[in-house]
This record gives structure tokens, C-alpha cells and sequence, in this order.
């Protein structure tokens, strides 16, 4: 910044002498003539610098100050000379003898002092002369460099390594590691298990479990079955990472199970048969086999899950219930079914219940949709008590499905009209028995379905929902977030070493908790 000083107040002063001397300015003597002397004792006597002092019979007018580009002219064509110590300042000019005088007043430079001395007005102005060096010296003026080279410099080398100072991180307290991790992603949680044998055995211990259960929650993970490969065919998909992860070993090798209710970050797997059942962890890889339900033969039946207190180290209860008014409660603390009582008679059998809806749970009480009549059936696990409840469902429902949300039962459903389909979003309205619509998808995108025959499968429906959307040649999977009222596109579903896409069966959401037990 001192150089472009510098040489705006140069500019500035040659243009401050040019207005000044412009026009009584000897001019330039060609070769061969003989010019008076510059410095003749009778000039010198009436003006400084050898000018003389204009007569009153021969009075110049006043000079007309020459355009802004004839200003800075002398400065492009780089020629100064000074007539008295012959110091210069710029580059000689073309057709110019070295020691002419070309204007009546000029800065004296002392490059050895670095400053510039002004014999015009008798005082002198110091500053850096940096620039003119570098022009006296011949020598390329400075450029600012890419920003590129700036910021290689900054940046450290690769092959340095921070080293840890193991005085101040030998006293750290435990808790705070565990309260720093707890808090963590469940993915870099994962990678801090490589860290030591102690980082990894956190996930086991009780004051790990407590600093995670009072960490804030993360959004749910689901737990999808794909259709092809049915050795390995459990993918997990994390909507932060907007990533799918796919387990290395299958939980169960020898069944063909589905995944149908969780609570606590604990999944509830059922085989085909629909009568044994499993608890896993999916995050852990951890497997537990329940008894199998007391009725014996084939029947289909909706499963629902609920907590004994605040997280699955107080227990959980897993719930069963057919068409025809059987259901049965698992109890993990008992570690055996029950059946609390008898179905009430004022609820006409058979139920004719949704399958193609997951049950819901809010609090003790888990939500069933039924279809004849159209309404939703609840239970309350810890009093024993049912209820049902007639709601009639919106006009041009095909598919729907049952929701929760901060306690709040909600309904997702597929509009179709003529050729038109849409995706919607209620809320139930407990005052008036009513479903009452809170959103719906974004019209550019409905229009990818219209005029086909669409089939809406919801894969999660606890805060966030995924929903697959399938037609002939065509699954989207979405997910809708309930807190935002946000949609947003999932990625295909693929294998790490392979390109084909994984189309998904069924699934349902479960919470990330580590150290769920089963």
C-alpha cells in the first residue's frame, strides 16, 4: 500500500506542475541547436530555477489545463531527468539525450535515504521508495499473487502430526468423555470404538446408558428388507448422512423374517410364519429369540411395542392381535406371554384390521387401524383397556397408513382423482373424531404420478416417515419430516461393490440407540 501512495502523490504532483508551468515551459531543444542556459545568473535572479519573470507587453495567458489523459502522458511515456543532479527516475525515453532538461521543476530523488526531496517548495516529504528502487534496478514491479499460492502457504504440511500432550489429557475426567461421545452422531460413535479397548467397551456401561438417554435424540433411523440378495437383504438408512448401511453378517441365517413394531431403539422381527418372534439391536448386531406365542397354526396377526419405563433397560412389552379378537402381551422382565383378559363385547368381531398400516404406540397405548368399519382400535397396555373409535376416512383414500408425532396420532394417505395422485398428510382431531389435513407433496413432484396406478407402502411412521411409492417401472422412496414439514428424495439403495439397485420390501424406523439391550 506505501508504493500506490507513493505514486499517487507522484501523479498528483506532476499534474499540480503541469497546471502550474505547462504553458511557460521551455521546450525541448532539438539536436544541433543552441538553447539558452536554464541556470543563467540573469534568470535565476527573477525566478527560481532559471524561469524568468513575464513582462507586461508580452503577458502569457493563463495555461488552459490540458486533458486528464495529456496529464499523466509524461508518466506513460516514463522519461524524468533531473537538471541537477541528473538522478533518474524513470526509464530514458526515445529521441531524448541523457541530461536534457524537459520541465522547469522536478523532484530530487536520494535513493540511499529513501525519500524525496522537493526544491519547489523548500520542504521535504519522507516516505518508502520501495517502488522507485525497483524501477531504477530495471526490475519487474510486484503483483499480487493467486490466491491459490496464499493458501498454500497458510496451510499446514501433511506430514506433520499434531501430538497430543499426554500431561493435559492424562487428568481429563472420565465423565466427560462419555458426556462428549453421548453426544456424537451414531456413526462417529462407531469410528471412536477403533480409538482404545476402553472407548469400545462405553457402549456396555451403565453411565454411557445414562449420558446417551439424556442426550438429545437424533432422527430415526429405518430398518428396510430389500428383495434380492436373501442371504444378506437388511439395509439401514441414516436421513442425516442421507446414507444406506448394509450389515456385514445376517442376524438370522436360516429365517426369512420381517421387521413389524420398535420402541427404544429395539427392533421386533417376525418370520413368516407369523409366530415366532426376535428382538434385536440393529446398530449392535445383537439377536435375542423370544418365546414363541401360545396359539398354534397360521394366523396373521399386528404387532405393537411399548416401553416399561424410560428406556429398554426398564423392560419393554411386545403385543399381538388377530382378525378374529385374540391378542397376547410378551413381557422382557417375565420373559413370557400373558393374555391380561378378555376381548370386550361391545367391539363387534372379526376386526377386519389394516395389515398394510403398523400399528403406533403413544405412551402405554398402541393405535390399530381398522377398515370395517373405518376407525382406529387402541389398547392400553398397563390398564388393560380398549377402545374404539368410528372415523370416517378422507374421499379418494386408496392407501393410508397410521402415524405418530409428539404424541399425536396422524394419518398419511395416497389421493388418487381421475388421473391425478397425491401424497397427504392428517392430523386426528380428538375433540370432533375428525381428519383434519396438515400438508401434502409438492405438486412438480406429483406429477411424475399422474395417469399411473401408484402403491404407497409407509416404512417408517414415528416423526419421520419414508414412504415407497411404486408403480409399473418405478419405486421413489421419500421421506417427510413431521417437526420441518420437509420432503426430500432418498438415494437408490445400493450394495458397496455393486451398481444394481436394491428394491426395499418392507420396513419400519427405530431409534439409534447403541446400548439398547435386548
Amino acid at each position: 500500500m506505501g508504493e500506490v501512495a507513493a505514486l499517487r502523490q507522484l501523479v498528483g504532483q506532476v499534474q499540480e506542475l503541469w497546471d502550474l508551468y505547462g504553458a511557460n515551459a521551455h521546450p525541448v531543444p532539438r539536436q544541433g541547436e543552441r538553447t539558452k542556459s536554464l541556470l543563467s545568473p540573469s534568470s535565476s535572479r527573477t525566478a527560481p530555477f532559471g524561469y524568468s519573470a513575464p513582462t507586461s507587453r508580452s503577458r502569457p495567458r493563463p495555461p488552459r489545463p490540458p486533458p486528464r489523459a495529456d496529464l499523466l502522458a509524461p508518466l506513460r511515456r516514463g522519461f524524468w531527468h533531473c537538471p541537477m543532479h541528473r538522478t533518474r527516475l524513470f526509464t530514458q525515453p526515445h529521441g531524448i539525450e541523457p541530461g536534457k532538461v524537459l520541465h522547469p521543476r522536478w523532484y530530487l530523488l536520494d535513493f540511499e535515504h529513501g525519500s524525496i526531496k522537493d526544491d519547489y517548495c523548500g520542504g521535504r516529504s519522507g516516505y518508502n521508495s520501495e517502488l522507485l528502487k525497483i524501477m531504477e534496478t530495471n526490475q519487474s514491479p510486484l503483483w499480487k499473487r493467486p490466491r491459490r499460492d496464499r493458501n498454500r502457504e497458510k496451510a499446514p504440511s501433511s506430514n506433520k502430526t499434531e501430538v497430543m500432550q499426554q500431561e493435559v489429557w492424562r487428568d481429563f475426567p472420565e465423565d466427560l468423555f462419555e458426556t462428549v461421545i453421548a453426544r456424537l452422531p451414531v456413526a462417529a460413535i462407531f469410528r471412536f470404538r477403533t480409538v482404545c479397548r476402553k472407548w469400545s467397551s462405553l457402549l456396555g456401561s451403565d453411565s454411557f446408558s445414562h449420558q446417551y438417554s439424556e442426550a438429545p435424540r437424533e432422527l430415526p433411523w429405518f430398518y428396510t428388507i430389500t428383495h434380492e440378495n436373501a442371504n444378506n437383504n437388511v439395509a439401514m438408512y441414516d436421513p442425516l448422512l442421507k446414507k444406506w448401511h448394509h450389515s456385514s453378517v445376517p442376524l438370522t441365517p436360516t429365517k426369512i423374517v420381517i421387521p413389524v413394531a420398535s420402541v427404544g431403539g429395539l427392533v421386533c422381527l417376525l418370520d413368516l410364519s407369523h409366530r415366532n418372534f426376535y428382538i434385536c439391536n440393529p446398530l449392535m448386531q445383537s439377536l435375542k429369540e423370544i418365546p414363541p406365542r401360545s396359539v398354534q397354526g397360521w394366523s396373521r396377526v399386528a404387532v405393537g411395542m411399548v416401553l416399561n419405563g424410560r428406556s429398554s433397560s426398564d423392560g419393554y412389552k411386545v403385543m399381538w392381535l388377530g382378525n378374529d379378537g385374540t391378542y397376547e402381551v410378551y413381557d422382557s422382565t417375565k420373559n413370557m406371554w400373558s393374555c391380561p383378559g378378555t376381548f370386550p363385547p361391545g367391539i363387534k368381531l372379526p376386526l377386519a384390521l389394516n395389515f398394510r398400516s403398523q400399528p403406533v404406540a403413544v405412551g402405554s397405548t398402541v393405535y390399530f387401524m381398522c377398515a370395517e368399519p373405518d376407525g382406529v382400535l387402541s389398547y392400553d397396555v398397563s390398564t388393560g383397556i380398549w377402545r374404539q373409535f368410528a372415523i370416517p376416512l378422507p374421499l379418494h383414500l386408496t392407501d393410508h397408513t397410521l402415524a405418530e408425532f409428539q404424541g399425536r396420532v396422524m394419518l398419511v394417505g395416497l389421493l388418487c382423482k381421475n388421473a391425478a395422485t397425491c401424497v397427504c398428510i392428517w392430523e386426528l382431531q380428538k375433540m370432533t373424531l375428525l381428519w383434519k389435513e396438515v400438508d401434502r407433496m409438492p405438486n412438480i413432484w406429483c406429477l411424475e404420478f399422474y395417469g399411473k396406478h401408484m402403491k404407497m407402502t409407509c416404512l417408517g411412521n414415528s416423526g419421520l416417515l419414508m414412504l415407497s411409492l411404486k408403480a409399473k417401472r418405478m419405486n421413489r422412496l421419500v421421506t417427510y419430516n413431521l417437526l420441518k414439514r420437509e420432503w426430500q428424495k432418498v438415494p437408490d439403495c445400493m450394495l458397496p461393490c455393486s451398481r444394481k439397485k436394491q428394491w426395499i420390501a418392507c420396513g419400519t424406523a427405530f431409534d439409534p440407540i447403541p446400548c439398547a439391550l435386548a
